[in-house]
């Protein structure tokens, strides 16, 4: 397949972002030509003022339309696109010089219609964006199913760093109409209509999530509460391992109580866990801050994505 790369960046409010994005575009090591489309959901802070800065520079579309969401905004820029292959990115990443050229490569070496790249943390981000990196990332906090290679099960692309051809988004619609997992979603809409995604490990982006403590819990906590809708719409996809932060946390609790009344055995093995857990990030980061930060910032994933999934599957109305 020939092809003719269109890259979608929905933003709502985040001109400074899209101009670090853009910016990041520029320096592609890549020599064939691709098209970039930005699609400004409603914004009240508008980057059209920034966009101007490159349209000398990139190929480059500007589009405002009224508030529907990041899915809905993909939508629309797939569907005014001239290309044959879509890239989806978030406004908040940073495309290293060889990303480009690495889906080219990957995609001609072994062509599918779909696939996902990793997420890494710049050298420039805050201690607090690298923590976070590392809990959304690790194989000991997410098992590695956001684009780590040994990753557990089949692997799910992501809507910060997706790829996904015109043929497939023809033939699924794209996005569906969901505030969280429209992502998953369409994965699970594209291996039902027989096509295939993979992970394009060397197709990383930085990702500069926007994160405090408490935005991170809310995040998580709403990742939690779309995977029991998921594992209704897909009964099949349902795994026992979705349970694993909702029961990390139960058991968490119920050590707390054990040792106040002198069973320190349980609450040792949450220790042991996190001691693990800090010196893993110590050996990824190199940095004991980082390595501090990501103990909190594991629980917090943990505790929000535990939290939100018992509530969606045993509060909410279905």
């Amino acid at each position: 397949m020939n092809l003719n790369l269109s890259i979608i960046i929905p933003v709502y409010n985040r001109p400074n972002e899209i101009d670090e994005l853009l910016e990041s575009l520029t320096q592609q090591d890549f020599s064939d030509d691709f098209e970039v489309l930005i699609v400004e959901d409603g914004s009240t802070v508008k980057s059209e003022t920034i966009v101007e800065k490159y349209t000398s520079k990139l190929n480059l579309k500007y589009f405002f339309k009224e508030n529907s969401g990041a899915g809905a905004s993909r939508n629309f820029g797939m569907q005014h696109a001239n290309g044959n292959y879509f890239i989806i990115l978030d406004s908040d990443v940073i495309v290293p010089k060889q990303y480009l050229a690495e889906v080219k490569k990957a995609l001609e070496l072994n062509f599918t219609d779909a696939f996902g790249g990793p997420d890494a943390a710049h050298q420039s981000f805050t201690s607090l964006q690298k923590a976070i990196n590392y809990s959304m990332t690790a194989v000991l906090t997410t098992g590695g199913i956001r684009g780590k290679k040994k990753a557990v099960g089949k692997f799910q692309p992501r809507s910060f760093n997706l790829g996904l051809s015109q043929i497939a988004f023809n033939k699924t619609k794209g996005f569906a109409d969901l505030k969280v997992g429209e992502d998953i979603d369409l994965t699970f809409r594209l291996w039902e209509n027989g096509f295939e995604t993979q992970l394009i490990e060397k197709a990383f982006v930085y990702h500069k999530r926007r994160s405090t403590i408490q935005q991170f819990f809310k995040q998580t906590f709403a990742f939690g509460t779309a995977r029991p809708h998921l594992n209704k719409r897909y009964p099949e996809t349902a795994k026992l391992t979705y349970w694993f932060p909702s029961l990390f946390i139960i058991g968490f609790d119920v050590s707390v109580i054990a040792a106040f009344f002198g069973y320190w055995q349980f609450i040792a093995f949450y220790g042991f866990y996190f001691a693990i857990l800090f010196l893993d990030s110590l050996f990824q980061n190199k940095n004991l801050v980082v390595a501090f930060l990501s103990i909190s910032t594991s629980f917090t994933q943990h505790l929000g994505y535990g939290l939100g999934f018992l509530e969606s599957k045993f509060l909410k109305k279905k």
